[in-house]
């Protein structure tokens, strides 16, 4: 898969021909702007675009899904929706759930699969289906639960055969129904598999953006993925088990593709970029080569002289480091690993080397958290503006300035928090209130927050059972979540509200991540005794049942 092609820069594709060819509609929720600064659905649509028995074509509903009496139809050829015998959606985010039985309903498709006798088809895919594909499972009649590789397209190749044998939907789904990687909601055998490409070691098939454009929240940017997974283990990080092992690319592939692509700007996308030991030589190749470069967020015990002068040498005026927790306790709660003296140092070293604009990322939330530990978080912002006045950058007239985005904690699935209970909407407003008035004395630093409210709906969105679908539709057909909530017969309390039981079985236990539930057990234990645990090994360790390097198998 390392040598895939295909890309089309600011050009659109035209309508493929069908020529005996399965059509597949690739349905991306969040509108084209955001879609394409998306890397996951790209690799999905290079994948698929690339075999020549297939017909792609893409559809963008919008977020919030489609004005009534409009019909979706597909970005190539403005075919409708409803005639693709396989529609594959692509969804990242659990609000864009939303968008599938609106869009389906648009279609005049059926959203509930138990309501569609016959074709199409409707297969989902993304980080959802090996989360907890359960609250969209009753729209849905298939899952592909990994990433894309050659099972996936065997996967489309056969669904390619049975279509064209006659076959109708519920045999089509019957004989796909135990593929490797393959979850059919009341069919399969479970739990199934998360299929992951390639072996341990490098990452062979690094995603990178087939569309480039000046509308995309990226503007004019290839995205380009260095690494996937994290080695550091994060017990609230859902990433960091779902793509279990690490692995870092390889720099003569980044370099091909950008030959390949010749963009005007490079956007390097990973969990730990300054883990990659390539990354400045592949940042010097990239000036070299009159490439602009920019950075997602990095470790502060990452951040080298070095490599920051070099950064501010090329232009980089924004640096963004994780902090996460509001105090040491709550650090070791969630197992970051992070030396505060690094972070001071890191703060330092941008403050001297005339770093614009340093963005701090912060969680609030945490199970058992305390006033004590925002007391020691209002004593560390103190510091950093007294680091910040203290070095010559600091000093200028236009110093540093610093935004702390804030988030709620959102329990997710596969993760050791799955147990935990989530922080009610009037104690997460109170904790946002608290750190706006905390970051307002401050000069030059400015405090963003997430709405509770949004995050409660994410948690019950990401932790809920077939049972949210209901939910689900119910926003579909009144406009939104909100007036949704009110007509809802479900409880979100008992989803959100409370901490599990040890064997208390989950929704997302259909689905086999490859990460043993003991050991997450173990590191709940550890995460309310804050406890910091060892990170992820790349080779994989007995304790994560080998982070999903067997044989692909539902058996």
């Amino acid at each position: 898969m390392g040598k895939r092609t295909l890309y089309h820069g600011v050009r659109e594709p035209l309508a493929p021909d069908l020529g005996g060819r399965l059509p597949v509609a690739l349905a991306v929720p969040g509108g084209d702007k955001a879609a394409i600064s998306a890397l996951g659905w790209q690799s999905v649509y290079r994948t698929l675009a690339e075999e020549p028995g297939l017909a792609v074509e893409r559809v963008f509903p919008d977020k919030l899904g489609l004005t009534d009496g409009e019909s979706p139809v597909t970005r190539e050829s403005k075919s409708p929706l409803s005639s693709f015998p396989v529609i594959a959606w692509s969804i990242t985010f659990e609000e864009d759930f939303l968008s599938l039985p609106r869009t389906l309903r648009a279609a005049g498709v059926p959203p509930l699969a138990a309501e569609r006798p016959s074709l199409p088809l409707v297969i989902a895919g993304g980080p959802i289906a090996f989360l907890n594909p359960a609250p969209i499972a009753p729209f849905v009649d298939l899952f592909w639960v990994g990433e894309a590789e050659e099972h996936f397209l065997n996967l489309f190749e056969t669904v390619k055969q049975l279509v064209f044998d006659g076959l109708g939907r519920d045999d089509i789904l019957e004989a796909v129904k135990d593929l490797p990687g393959v979850y059919a909601p009341g069919r399969s055998k479970t739990p199934v598999r998360r299929i992951v490409s390639g072996k341990p070691g490098p990452l062979t098939d690094p995603a990178f953006s087939c569309f480039i454009s000046g509308t995309a929240a990226f503007r004019d940017t290839l995205l380009l993925e260095v690494n996937r997974g994290c080695p550091y283990g994060c017990r609230f990080c859902a990433a960091g088990f779902i793509y279990r092992p690490p692995r870092h690319a390889r720099l003569d592939e980044l370099k091909r593709i950008v030959e390949l692509a010749d963009p005007p700007k490079v956007g390097l996308v990973g969990t730990a970029l300054t883990d990659w030991p390539d990354l400045l030589p592949f940042l010097k190749w990239l000036h070299e080569k009159k490439k602009k470069f920019s950075l997602s967020s990095m470790r502060a015990d990452g951040i080298t002289e070095e490599l920051l002068t070099y950064l501010r040498e090329r232009g980089i005026r924004t640096v963004t480091l994780a902090l996460e927790g509001a105090s040491e306790r709550l650090r070791r709660m969630m197992s970051k690993k992070l030396d505060i003296r690094d972070f001071k140092n890191a703060v330092r070293l941008c403050a001297r080397y005339g770093v614009n604009h340093l963005k701090l990322y912060l969680i609030a939330g945490w199970p058992g958290e305390t006033d004590e530990d925002y007391t020691e978080l209002a004593a560390l912002l103190e510091e950093i503006v007294a680091i910040r006045s203290e070095e010559p950058g600091g000093r200028k007239k236009q110093f540093m300035r610093i935004t702390i985005g804030v988030s709620s904690l959102v329990p997710k699935p596969f993760t050791p928090f799955q147990w935990a209970p989530m922080m009610g909407d009037a104690e997460l407003n109170a904790r946002m209130k608290q750190l706006t008035r905390m970051a307002k004395p401050f000069k030059g630093v400015t405090l963003q927050h997430d709405n509770p409210f949004q995050a409660r709906l994410q948690g019950l969105l990401a932790r809920g059972g077939e049972e949210v679908a209901d939910f689900i539709q119910l926003a579909a057909e009144q406009g939104g979540w909100k007036k949704a909530l009110k007509l809802w017969k479900g409880d979100p309390a008992t989803i959100l509200d409370r901490e599990r039981a040890r064997d208390e079985p989950f929704p997302w236990d259909v689905i086999d991540i490859g990460v043993n539930r003991e050991h997450l057990w173990k590191e709940w234990q550890r995460a309310k005794a804050a406890k910091v645990s060892p990170g992820c090994s790349a080779k994989g360790c007995a304790q994560c049942a080998g982070c999903g390097l067997e044989t692909p198998s539902n058996e």
